[in-house]
């Protein structure tokens, strides 16, 4: 059931429901009109976003549809963000707050609306036919997306490649066949998961469909650090690369990493050698196993750097938990007392026999 600010072509007042929307938390603060910024963030289709000037001081909400400038033509989009905050949207990605901006025309109207679903109900059957016309001409491109701007005059096409595709020959076949002017725009695997959207291993919807807009560079150091499986199909999202998620707790890995020693090797001890197992980075714990067991050790970080400092001047503690081995006297035997008295009065027996004997008269010769 839709909320009551639902507007009609697919646009949501609220942009709670909408991808890539934006909280704007400077709303609620009263902005004289005079003083009012007036460049507006519009959003297209897959989650694109761009700026606008609202050169008739319309009075928009995010989520109103608007008919914008684009080159050659129109197209219709939806109001994400206005205000301060486009300002500071502008400057975080760049973007020159100058006479470049396009205007924003008007409100779509119904006959805008509808005539933008007219183009939108074209994009499935176009792309189908583009596929079956990139392998005829046996092009080496996959073919994602395509987006027709409301006016129906231009399309764009939004494919990925390995290599560099020579796709005159493919231009001409479809501006002839569907009577519009095409661009061919290339985009990586992961803007492309991005437009196309899908559920992650996460459970959730995909953070590139969402909210992601800054893909940077992943590496498998990433894992490593987080002491994460090297298994590329756990560690791969649907775009074919590294999850973009590896990054997110990275630096605070990093700053735990601090306190942890590089063990490059074994631990000598007198026992044998150990080697390191599993480290756990925020309980700063350690765990080593020598060779002719199964049994892992738990050391912590101030102990192993103790070990670490007694092997570099050449010395091997006793084990991983002391360095010297305590030699105690063995304990009594139990009963000890009982056997000395045993020991005692059979000593005394024996004296007693050897003086009988010793008084007993020899028999005389005859």
């Amino acid at each position: 059931m839709a909320c009551t600010s639902c507007s009609a072509g697919g646009g949501c007042a609220t942009g709670e429901f909408e991808k890539m929307a934006v909280f704007d938390w400077l709303s609620d603060m009263d902005v004289p009109a005079a003083n009012r910024f007036n460049a507006l963030e519009v959003r297209f289709k897959g989650g694109r976003k761009e700026f606008f000037r609202n050169i008739n001081n319309l009075e928009l909400y995010p989520g109103d549809a608007v008919i914008v400038e684009v080159q050659n033509g129109h197209h219709l989009g939806f109001v994400s963000m206005q205000g301060d905050l486009v300002r500071l949207q502008m400057r975080k990605k760049g973007v020159q707050d100058s006479d470049d901006l396009k205007a924003v025309y008007r409100l779509a109207t119904a006959k805008d609306k509808e005539k933008y679903e007219q183009s939108r109900a074209r994009e499935m059957p176009t792309l189908f036919r583009t596929r079956q016309i990139i392998n005829e001409l046996k092009l080496d491109m996959k073919l994602s997306d395509i987006e027709y701007q409301a006016d129906n005059t231009k399309a764009t096409f939004y494919y990925s490649a390995d290599e560099r595709v020579d796709f005159r020959e493919l231009i001409k076949l479809l501006a002839s066949e569907f009577k519009i002017r095409v661009e061919m725009k290339q985009i990586s695997l992961r803007q492309e998961a991005g437009r196309l959207g899908g559920i992650g291993s996460c459970g959730r919807e995909l953070c590139c469909s969402t909210w992601l807009t800054d893909f940077k560079s992943v590496s498998t150091g990433a894992a490593r650090y987080q002491n994460l499986s090297l298994n590329p199909t756990k560690l791969s999202g649907q775009c074919g690369r590294l999850k973009c998620c590896l990054n997110y707790e990275l630096e605070t890995y990093m700053d735990s990493l601090r306190d942890i020693p590089s063990v490059d090797g074994p631990l000598f001890t007198q026992r044998g050698p150990a080697y390191l197992q599993k480290t756990d980075i925020f309980k700063k714990i350690l765990w080593f196993g020598y060779h002719d067991e199964t049994t892992w050790h738990q050391v912590s970080v101030e102990r192993v750097n103790q070990i670490i400092a007694l092997n570099r001047k050449g010395n091997k503690p006793a084990s991983l938990e002391i360095d010297v081995m305590e030699i105690s006297a063995s304990p009594a035997p139990l009963n000890s007392d009982l056997a000395q008295l045993d020991k005692k009065f059979s000593k005394q027996d024996k004296d007693r026999k050897f003086r009988k004997k010793k008084k007993k008269p020899s028999a005389p010769n005859p």
